[in-house]
């Protein structure tokens, strides 16, 4: 089995990555636990947490993100990433809080 090149890796964990945060900032969406600021809403709050992460990473490998991981996957990451976060709050207002 062939082992994948750096970038189809780094952009398949950039896939995975954005969709497990969407999902965990969306579950805790409804709580608001930073309070009922715009700036400390879970959705924003997601969104400084990937750009913060993105720095980081420009910062650790010593090159450009589009090197690593192309535009076009960063915004369909952020696209995932935004679904995910719509998905996990649904699934805290509707199934989680029925239980």
């Amino acid at each position: 089995m062939p082992i994948r090149p750096p970038a189809d890796r780094a952009q398949a964990w950039w896939y995975g990555l954005m969709a497990a945060g969407g999902v965990a900032f969306g579950l805790v969406g409804d709580r608001r636990p930073l309070g009922t600021d715009v700036l400390a809403h879970p959705f924003v709050l997601f969104f400084l947490v990937v750009t913060i992460s993105l720095i980081v990473l420009r910062i650790a490998r010593a090159r450009p993100v589009p090197e690593l991981i192309p535009e076009r996957a960063l915004l369909i990451g952020c696209l995932i990433g935004g679904a995910a976060f719509l998905i996990g709050n649904w699934v805290a207002t509707h199934v989680v809080a029925r239980v």
